[in-house]
Parts: C-alpha cells; sequence; structure tokens
C-alpha cells in the first residue's frame, strides 16, 4: 500500500490525476475481529456475515489508505458505490459531480464496492469491472489494473512454461478470450476473465486498459508516462465517439430554445448557459436528454441537461451566478456542458 501511494503522489506531481479503486475490506474486518468472532464469520457463508465483515473492515482499510498517503501530506476521500449507483442515470451523475469535485481539489479518491449495503441485485461483483465503470464515469485515459500476473498470456503460465505475455490487444476477439480460459458467455471462472470483461467495457468507452504484476517496481508511474509494463488493451473507439453515440441514442424527453447567441456558441462547440435560454417545453429530469433548439425551432443539438425542466425553467435568462441564489443550490454553471451535447446542425 505504501508503494502504491508513493507512486500515486508522484504521478500526481506530473500532472496527471489518479483515483484508486481497491478491495479488501472483508479482509480487513476479519482480520480486525477476535478470531473467535471471525471463526464464526468465516462459517456463515450468508451475506449478511460478509456484510458485517465488510462494515467492520471498511473503516479500517481506509485509515490505512489514509495514513500512507498521510506520509506525503496528501488528502484522500472515500466513495462506495454499489451497480445501482451507475446504472440510475441521477445518481450516475451524482458520482460523476463528486468525483469532479473531490479531484478539483487535489483529493485522491478511493472507491470500493459498498458491500455493507450490496445484495446480489445491485452489486458490481468484482473490482475489475467496477474500475471500469469509474473509468467511464469520470473519462479516464488510462485504467490500470493491478495484478500477481505480469497480464495476459498465451496460455496459463502456472500450467504451461511455453506461455508467452502478450504486450498488446488490438481487439478483444474470441481468440483473446481462448487464451483467457474463458468464453464470451461469462461462463469461465478465474481473474482473467473478469479483466477481459472489463476491457471490454474499457475500451469501447474510448479508454486504454493495461493489466501489470503489481509488484513491478514503478508499475503506476511506468505505465502513466505510456511505458510498456504488461498487456496493454487499446480503445475501440475515440471517446468523443463513444459518447456521442451514446448521447444520439438517447431519446430527449424535452427541448430547449435558445437565443441567437446563444444557438451560435452552441454550433461552435460551447456549453448551453442559462442566460441564452428563451424557453423550456416538455418535462425532463437532470440527467436526461433535451433538444436544443434555435429560435426558429430548428434543432440544432442534443444533449444531457444539468438541471430539470422545472429547474430550467426559473432560470430563464438568468446569468450563472444567480443559479444558487434562485435554486438553493447549484449543481453546474450551465444548462448544458459541452462535453454532454452533440451538434446535430451546422451554421445557420
Amino acid at each position: 500500500m505504501l508503494s502504491i501511494a508513493q507512486q500515486i503522489v508522484e504521478v500526481r506531481e506530473k500532472g496527471t490525476e489518479v483515483i484508486l479503486v481497491t478491495s479488501g475490506a472483508i479482509a480487513a474486518g476479519r482480520e480486525r475481529m477476535s478470531r473467535e468472532q471471525a471463526g464464526r464469520a468465516n462459517g456463515a457463508k450468508s451475506l449478511p456475515a460478509k456484510q458485517m465483515l465488510a462494515a467492520v473492515g471498511q473503516a479500517h482499510l481506509m485509515l490505512a489508505w489514509e495514513q500512507v498517503f498521510g506520509m506525503f501530506d496528501v488528502q484522500v476521500g472515500q466513495l462506495l458505490l454499489t451497480r445501482a449507483d451507475l446504472s440510475d442515470r441521477r445518481r450516475y451523475l451524482n458520482a460523476r459531480d463528486a468525483l469532479n469535485a473531490i479531484l478539483a481539489h487535489h483529493v485522491v479518491p478511493v472507491i470500493n464496492e459498498n458491500d455493507a449495503v450490496a445484495t446480489e441485485e445491485i452489486r458490481v461483483g468484482d473490482n475489475d469491472t467496477l474500475s471500469a465503470l469509474v473509468a467511464n464515469v469520470v473519462n479516464a485515459d488510462l485504467l490500470l489494473i493491478l495484478s500477481d500476473i505480469a497480464g495476459l498470456y498465451t496460455a496459463d503460465p502456472r500450467q504451461d512454461p511455453s506461455a508467452t505475455l502478450i504486450r498488446e490487444v488490438p481487439q478483444i476477439d474470441d481468440a483473446v478470450w481462448a487464451m483467457a480460459g474463458a468464453s464470451r458467455s461469462g461462463l469461465g471462472v478465474g481473474g482473467m476473465s473478469t479483466k477481459l470483461r472489463a476491457a471490454e467495457l474499457a475500451t469501447r468507452s474510448g479508454t486504454v486498459m493495461v493489466i501489470a504484476d503489481g509488484a513491478r517496481p514503478n508499475v503506476i508511474v511506468d505505465a502513466a508516462a505510456g511505458v510498456s509494463v504488461g498487456t496493454r488493451f487499446a480503445a475501440t473507439s475515440t471517446k468523443i465517439e463513444s459518447r456521442k453515440r451514446w448521447i444520439l441514442s438517447e431519446r430527449a424527453s424535452g427541448s430547449v430554445i435558445v437565443d441567437e447567441g446563444a444557438a451560435g456558441a452552441v454550433r461552435s462547440g460551447r456549453s448551453l448557459l442559462p442566460v441564452g435560454v428563451r424557453e423550456v417545453q416538455g418535462e425532463f429530469d437532470r440527467g436526461e436528454a433535451v433538444l436544443v433548439k434555435d429560435p426558429r425551432g430548428h434543432t440544432i443539438a442534443q444533449g444531457i441537461s444539468r438541471y430539470s425542466a422545472a429547474e430550467a425553467a426559473l432560470l430563464i435568462g438568468r446569468q450563472s451566478s444567480e443559479i444558487e441564489t434562485i435554486l438553493g443550490y447549484e449543481s453546474a454553471p450551465m444548462l448544458i456542458h459541452a462535453d454532454d451535447m452533440v451538434v446535430v446542425a451546422g451554421k445557420a
């Protein structure tokens, strides 16, 4: 943990933000309990028993991370997630906003699955997948999964001495799954199959993923610098392509009519501010897709609104500095961020 913290600090000092997805809450809980208590917990296979261990261990796991990062005067912040947090659009946006705020204040986010409350229906299940989902939330450039193996091999190196490390995977196909001893059906069992599923999630979202040996010296520093440290999975789409496809695939729940100045700003790739909005049509919640229309009613863009229709209606023609006064809070200074909007019409 000390080595990981030291490397993260070094990477941050070079200008790269880092999010840490950690495991170990249940193991930490088992370690913290008395031998008699741990024995009873080990004998209990029920989900509540595991949740109890996670509840005990999570605080101690976080304390350990706080202590090792504290040696470098770096603050950490904890975020516990479940699949429900990342599948529900509003909670997804809340998680994204929280992570962005943590990073903006130069705090290292430490993320784990919320095992103390997660049931089978809302569990992500493994931190490989959780890290890929988090990478999607923050639009990460690189997802680095540290393992006890150097990467993806042509065969299991523990059983086949002739197995060789694959340095680059341009695309995850059936041949790649076969090398991992698994299949796309998800029936394969083992650590590498979950890592390949994570790689599919990450690379489709425009994020490069690397699997590397966590015990390799300076593995995090080197990976962040683009040095080959294990198996690299190339992104299969750019972030812009992936995000545009997703935004355009969402069904618009409403629309906003903007003035000529705002229409010009949107066409040029800038965010839509409330001061440029003239009318709000339809019913939509925060995080839902809306159409942006010029004064003549022509659709010029589609984007994800940072405010609901009712909130947007209160902000019509108002300055961003007035949002908190009007609503009592501010989720964002704009109605639709440029990163969350796709222009669908050219210049007027």
